[in-house]
């Protein structure tokens, strides 16, 4: 798969005149380069015009080897759940994709190992300065939902089930691997109630 209007893996940055040299330091990074079996290679996507942010875990070995943020089947799945097509995700314009560890972390026993913890610190609060104060939060995942859910319940069942709560500026989600099937399964309400919910609130966003 080649990367949709020619993104790189730190991909296009529009707008903003300080986001440019942002993202070319987030590019050289290696501040957890001796943690990382396969070395760093930053990957993200942004642009000052996103008003749809995505903050996900960390690339997979997939992504890391392609340098396409959620080029992997659990991006098929996070596309479907927000409605939006492949074009639409990959345009910087519209969806910034900022992970809470750049880079692949490598695997363990069961899945890849967490978000490398230096990233979020170092990075986030400099790249969502740049982004419109009228946004919306997509927050995916234990490690995400940890950071910037103030509010979250005990289990992540918990936390997803106030998705109301959290609209309209942001929505919680679970992560969409595949290992997460048996969630899904055993959480029908997801899909049936809060899926479309969030299909609504993003294509409010895109007008």
């Amino acid at each position: 798969m080649s990367p949709p209007h020619g993104l790189c893996s730190a991909c296009s940055a529009l707008g903003s005149p300080s986001l440019p040299p942002l993202l070319a330091e987030v590019r050289a990074c290696t501040i957890c380069a001796e943690h990382l079996p396969a070395g760093p290679r930053p990957i993200l996507q942004v642009a000052s015009a996103a008003r749809i942010v995505i903050i996900g875990q960390a690339p997979g070995r997939r992504v890391h080897e392609s340098g396409i943020p959620w080029d992997d089947p659990s991006g098929v799945r996070l596309r479907a759940w927000l409605g939006l097509s492949e074009e639409q995700f990959y345009d910087p314009e519209l969806v910034a994709l900022i992970p809470m560890g750049f880079c692949y972390p490598g695997s363990a026993k069961s899945g890849d190992n967490p978000p490398r913890p230096e990233c979020a610190p170092q990075w986030h609060d400099r790249l969502l300065a740049e982004l419109p104060d009228d946004r919306f939060d997509i927050i995916i995942g234990m490690y995400a939902q940890k950071r910037y859910i103030a509010d979250r319940g005990k289990t992540l069942t918990d936390t997803v089930a106030n998705w109301r709560g959290h609209l309209p500026h942001r929505a919680v989600l679970p992560h969409p691997s595949p290992r997460n099937v048996r969630w899904f399964i055993t959480n029908p309400w997801f899909e049936e109630e809060v899926v479309p919910a969030f299909q609504k609130r993003v294509q409010e966003v895109l007008r």
